[in-house]
């Protein structure tokens, strides 16, 4: 602190405070490392909080399963729930009440299908008939999906398994497994028939799982190619054990 001096009339004028100079602000640094995130985990880390959407009266939950590799996905408004790989994606659109499919293998998929309300009635999955009649029924319902108005194009299926149990939730459920081929000629036009050579197109395994709930069908459908079926059939099937449909307000 600095004082001014007594002046020559003898009166010592107030004394002045001089601040004491601004500190400089304090700087601070950090050190940031630069890692490789692989693709399929950035969607992952993205989704990895649980999450609930209102869609008026519809409320979906979303919820991170133990371990990180699947989530949950519950709609409490149409009555189902069931577990997805966590880097899948929803599809909007797809005329499904709800659809999912890898984003980096799109030929790789799942869905859920529900009966209407009003023309309905089921009181069981055994309404159904026994599993081998369901999967004829569920196989019929696929071929006529797949049908096509190109020239030349033929398809081949075959029920690979028709089964029921009974999950932890006490109700019955069916599972199909079926496979479909399609074929087809680049040059159905062609005169010689040597020329008109048909190739596979696709080759694919189809599971569906069958409960009935609120006097309606539920569905669920999973789509994958032949190709990579093996490699990810423990993901699929884990998928499937997991389908429940549940009552509804």
């Amino acid at each position: 602190m600095a004082i001014v001096a007594v002046t020559a009339g003898g009166r010592r004028p107030p004394c002045r405070r001089v601040p004491p100079a601004a500190s400089p602000p304090a700087r601070l640094s950090c050190r940031c490392a630069t890692h490789t995130v692989p693709r399929r985990n950035v969607l992952s880390t993205m989704l990895s909080t649980s999450t609930v959407f209102l869609f008026g009266p519809k409320q979906i939950t979303l919820a991170e399963t133990t371990g990180g590799t699947f989530r949950e996905y519950i709609d409490t408004f149409d009555g189902y729930s069931f577990l997805y790989p966590k880097s899948w994606i929803q599809v909007r659109g797809a005329g499904a009440d709800i659809f999912f499919r890898d984003p980096f293998f799109l030929d790789e998929n799942m869905s859920v299908e529900i009966s209407s309300p009003s023309s309905s009635k089921y009181m069981t999955v055994g309404d159904l008939g026994p599993p081998e009649k369901a999967a004829e029924r569920v196989l019929q319902q696929y071929l006529t999906e797949f049908m096509s108005t190109r020239l030349g194009v033929r398809r081949t299926s075959n029920i690979l398994s028709a089964s029921s149990k009974v999950a932890d939730d006490g109700k019955l459920y069916y599972e199909v497994e079926v496979n479909i081929k399609s074929f087809a000629s680049n040059n159905e036009l062609a005169v010689m028939p040597q020329d008109r050579v048909q190739r596979l197109e696709w080759d694919r395994r189809y599971l569906s799982v069958l409960g009935v709930e609120n006097k309606r069908l539920y569905e669920l459908r999973l789509q994958s190619p032949e190709k990579v079926f093996k490699e990810e059939e423990g993901d699929l099937r884990r998928v499937m054990d997991s389908f429940r449909v549940n009552k509804t307000a």
